[in-house]
């Protein structure tokens, strides 16, 4: 087992069983999140959205290690990515979670082979008026310099959160 990355509330380990990369998510001692993060993503796999979660304890959980680069590193405009994310950003709306931090996604929006996995639920709670494809948006704007006219598209969305309104986002892309 070797450390591969230490955040703010927890550690992150990785190990190989049966030639496949595990990872396991520790909390820090001070910060118990581990908790939260599977209760979401128990809920949250069943929609194919985060890394599978394999197995937990009391003060940590472990689940398929998810190869790719970050968001961050992309250089240009890719619509198949950004449709991915925001799908599942609708399906979050839908079921009423939000993720935070998705108006900043850098680190917790994965892509490998074209295909988008989400990391990082521990900050996830339940509420009525959830934000994670507004705020995707915003991050579209802001790191992708898509025009504004998306941010209006996701102000209409985000105050209806119905099916029409989300279509005009992925079209607008």
């Amino acid at each position: 087992m070797e450390l591969f990355a230490k955040g703010k509330r927890s550690f992150i380990y990785t190990f190989i069983i049966d030639g496949k990369k595990i990872a396991m998510k520790v909390d820090n001692g001070r910060v118990k999140n581990t908790k939260n993060e599977v209760n979401w993503l128990q809920k949250l796999n069943k929609h194919k959205i985060g890394p599978k979660l394999l197995f937990f304890g009391k003060d940590f959980f472990c689940y398929d290690f998810v190869e790719g680069i970050p968001i961050k590193e992309m250089k240009r405009k890719n619509k198949k990515v950004f449709t991915q994310v925001l799908k599942q950003c609708r399906i979050m709306d839908k079921l009423k979670v939000n993720k935070l931090e998705m108006h900043k996604p850098l680190k917790h929006v994965l892509i490998n082979k074209g295909k988008v996995t989400m990391i990082d639920f521990e900050r996830c709670y339940k509420t009525e008026k959830p934000k994670n494809v507004s705020q995707f948006c915003s991050f579209l704007v802001k790191h992708y310099k898509y025009d504004k006219e998306l941010l209006v598209l996701a102000k209409k969305y985000k105050d209806s959160y119905k099916e029409v309104d989300f279509k005009k986002i992925l079209s607008f892309l």
